[in-house]
């Protein structure tokens, strides 16, 4: 739970008196459970009876604690006097990380008859601490004050004016997603039965309670923290956090997708974590970072263009295996620079499923009605405006990445004059007049082959059709963008003309060069493992060699 403790000096000292018999022993629970501190062991204060008799809180020292929102509670024996009054308080440390403090519960119960002090714990004996059995009867003062609690938390928060309707605590279900009206305020969690589970406490080591040094990023889900589990694996690990956009169904999504797929161009599902209501994913860590943070805005070193083609390339794989390589196809609905994911040899990994659908399992539909969810600057227009989901969706999306990649700068840039913001806009008016050497990332001056450069236009501009029917299919775009490579790795040559090559033209030839069956049509088989179902592509000589 995320706290906002800017405003925590209105309850850092708070006492509450209420009435009791003056002549009576009495019987006071004291109840605790930390879920207002950020993290653990961040937040310990003291509690006071009558401002003489002091008892440290801080369940991750005194109880042991490991994790947040772990309920507990202190029994006193107290006798008011003459005052008629039991005083409780509790107050801060300048020793605590956040100076604040908690009560979550109070329980008085006035004691008839005699009491037995060999029920008091005996390192307790000068505190008057202990748990009386003891006939409790007459008046009895039920005083349940949780409604503090809710106050603290109501003050500290301050939640932004943003629509929470897209955020719900964990739902409970056992194999399905239905919601039930207790899974608001119970504390059942889903079972996916995926043998995946991770629990809290392993989450906490691995991320040093989540500490804000670790934190690398944030998106739709929120926060992402580099961690360590404790067999030495790195993982990056997200929690999400209300009003972050995403909730309960893209954490579903994203299990139930990653769970039942393998490639080697999709980032790996490590585990997850639903202890406590909470909503954490865990994966492989990606140590690159994400392609966009190559392309601008980042000290990143920058990357060459053969390493950028080899990057699409996997991507487009990837996309590739989705689209065919599973029973009824996988949608991914949202494909930007910032989901496809690095590793330590740059190898390039589609990450985020949250928003993926399953294509339509019928082969006489050619999509899926939903509503539209996506980024804004990377939405196909057709899908848009109809809301009629394919796979040509993410061959749109796709495109834009293409153009990123080529001119390292955001889909859309309000800085830019009007018909430069929209990168896709632009880019296609720029490869249509010919002058696409003209958006090209400077760093890479000199670096990329005419004929590269051009091949590499073309199927940027074929993914960016405004209708669905006239782009390519993943595997088209994967074909296309390997034969851009050879073009790359494929030196210039120049014919000359006559005896002397005075006044002779360049002339690029492509004699040696063969568009060949791309490996990746087998990796399908190769790379791709799919617990449901397969797709075997196969290529006649015609799709390979145009006529």
């Amino acid at each position: 739970m995320s706290v906002n403790f800017t405003n925590g000096k209105l309850y850092r000292n708070t006492t509450w008196s209420f009435k009791a018999n003056a002549n009576a022993r009495h019987l006071v629970r004291v109840h605790f459970c930390d879920f207002i501190s950020p993290s653990p062991n961040t937040v310990h204060f003291n509690l006071y009876f009558y401002r003489n008799f002091t008892e440290l809180i801080d369940p991750y020292g005194k109880n042991g604690f490991r994790v947040q929102a772990v309920p507990f509670h202190y029994d006193f024996l107290v006798k008011p006097g003459s005052s008629g009054l039991v005083k409780i308080s509790i107050g801060v440390l300048n020793a605590s990380i956040y100076q604040q403090a908690y009560l979550n519960g109070l329980e008085i119960m006035e004691i008839i008859g005699s009491w037995d002090s060999n029920y008091m714990p005996s390192e307790k004996d000068n505190h008057n601490v202990g748990l009386i059995i003891a006939l409790v009867s007459g008046s009895i003062t039920l005083l349940s004050i949780f409604g503090f609690a809710a106050i603290f938390v109501c003050k500290y928060r301050k939640p932004k004016k943003t629509d929470m309707s897209v955020w719900t605590p964990l739902p409970a279900f056992r194999g399905g997603s239905k919601l039930t009206e207790q899974t608001t305020h119970g504390s059942a969690v889903p079972n996916f039965h995926l043998g995946l589970n991770i629990p809290l406490a392993e989450i906490h080591f691995a991320t040093n309670n989540f500490n804000g040094k670790l934190l690398i990023g944030s998106g739709g889900f929120g926060n992402v923290y580099r961690g360590t589990l404790r067999d030495g694996t790195k993982v990056a690990v997200k929690w999400s956090q209300p009003g972050s956009g995403q909730g309960f169904s893209e954490f579903e999504t994203e299990i139930t997708v990653l769970s039942k797929i393998r490639h080697r161009h999709l980032v790996s599902l490590i585990g997850y974590c639903t202890e406590w209501l909470e909503m954490i994913l865990v994966y492989e860590f990606m140590e690159k970072g994400s392609l966009r943070d190559h392309l601008y805005n980042s000290d990143f070193p920058f990357l060459a263009w053969k390493q950028r083609l080899e990057i699409c390339i996997g991507a487009a794989r990837d996309l590739n295996y989705l689209h065919k390589g599973v029973a009824g196809g996988i949608i991914h609905r949202d494909i930007k620079s910032t989901n496809i994911l690095l590793d330590e040899n740059y190898v390039a990994k589609v990450a985020d499923f949250g928003l993926s659908k399953l294509g339509p399992l019928d082969q006489s539909q050619t999509h899926v009605s939903t509503a539209v969810k996506g980024t804004f600057g990377y939405f196909d227009p057709e899908y848009f405006m109809t809301q009629q989901l394919t796979e040509k969706s993410d061959v749109y999306s796709f495109g834009v990445v293409l153009l990123e990649v080529l001119c390292a700068r955001p889909s859309i840039d309000p800085l830019l004059p009007r018909e430069q913001a929209s990168l896709a806009e632009w880019g296609i008016t720029c490869i249509k007049n010919g002058n696409i050497d003209q958006i090209v990332d400077p760093v890479l001056a000199g670096q990329i082959n005419p004929n590269s450069l051009r091949k590499y236009g073309e199927v940027a501009e074929k993914c960016l059709q405004e209708e669905g029917k006239e782009r390519p299919s993943m595997r088209d775009v994967l074909l296309d963008l390997e034969f851009a490579l050879q073009l790359q790795q494929t030196p210039l040559k120049r014919k000359i003309y006559g005896d002397s090559a005075t006044g002779s033209s360049p002339v690029f030839t492509l004699s040696n060069v063969r568009k060949l069956p791309s490996s990746s049509a087998a990796m399908i088989e190769e790379e791709g493992v799919a617990t449901e179902g397969m797709y075997s592509c196969e290529m006649s000589m015609s799709e390979v060699f145009p006529r």
